[in-house]
Parts: structure tokens; sequence; C-alpha cells
């Protein structure tokens, strides 16, 4: 049996820009060969949105032994592509924030637990969504109790999958 070391989060800065961007390479590679092949292109996300991140403080790295295994953004609301949902509804109102842009390296485990925890702390109210081709996500929220509720479109049109977790203290 494999233990897996603790991972830890830690808010990123500009000189990890580059780790990041290793990271969003990996997290392509891993989508493409699990047939999510439409996420992720044209250059997204690049250097510019990830720097948005950084520079907005909501952007954070998943270290594994001091080393960074993976990243992801936790954005405050209200996420303006998140104000008109179909064929479904939030499962509230109350403010919340939306986990974005989560990376790994190939085998590493727990980077989404980790990041989720991290988010829970912060703000007992999480949304995120996905592509309909990103099974290993739709497995990943259905495992940490996330609850499907309906599709959103983002800026350009696209629909995502939306998803919702909610934890009162």
């Amino acid at each position: 049996m494999t233990i897996q070391p603790q991972l830890t989060v830690r808010p990123a800065t500009t000189a990890d820009l580059p780790v990041i961007m290793r990271l969003v390479e990996s997290a392509i590679k891993i989508m493409h060969s699990n047939g999510n092949t439409e996420q992720w292109k044209n250059g997204y996300p690049g250097e510019e949105v990830i720097m948005d991140d950084i520079t907005s403080h909501t952007c954070y790295l998943l270290m594994s032994d001091n080393k960074p295994v993976g990243s992801f953004a936790l954005k405050p609301g209200p996420d303006s592509t998140y104000s008109k949902i179909y064929n479904g509804a939030w499962l509230n109102d109350l403010p919340y924030y939306v986990i974005h842009r989560i990376t790994s390296l190939p085998n590493t485990h727990g980077t989404f637990a980790a990041a989720l925890n991290y988010s829970l702390g912060i703000c007992s109210n999480i949304r995120i969504d996905t592509f309909r081709d990103n099974t290993i996500m739709q497995h990943l929220l259905k495992k940490h109790g996330f609850k499907y509720c309906g599709i959103i479109h983002v800026a350009n049109g696209d629909e995502r999958l939306a998803f919702q977790k909610q934890r009162y203290a």
C-alpha cells in the first residue's frame, strides 16, 4: 500500500507562474488521455489568466514535501456566468466561492480533496463547473458530495455542467 504524503496549500506568487503553467500542461495531458479533448484548448488558461489569479490573490499551490503538485483558483462570488442556470437550480442563493482551474501532476492523489478542504475552510458554500467530457472531475465532484444543479454558459457561450456543495457548521 502506498501512503500519500499530506498535501498543504499556500498562496501562489508571481514567481510561481512557470510552475503553474507546467501544472496546467500536465492537467491538459491528463484530460486528453481520458477523452476530454475540448477543455482547456487554444492556449487556455494562458499566462495572463493565471497571472490574474495570482495578482488577485485567488491562486493557490498544492504542495507535497515542499514540491508543487497541483494548483487551483478560489474566487469569491458572485460569478456572472453563474447568474443563469438552465435545466435545474442552485441549492441556495447564499454567498459562495467558486473553484476554478484545478491542476495536478500525474499519479498525484488527493489534490481535489485538499483544494476542497481548503476552500470549505473559507466558505461553506462552493460552486464549480466542468465540461461534459470531464468524467474525472464529475467523479470527484460526486465522490466529495457535490450536487449536480444544471447547466451554465461561460462568456463564450459554451455550456458547462454546474455543481454545488454546501456545508454548514
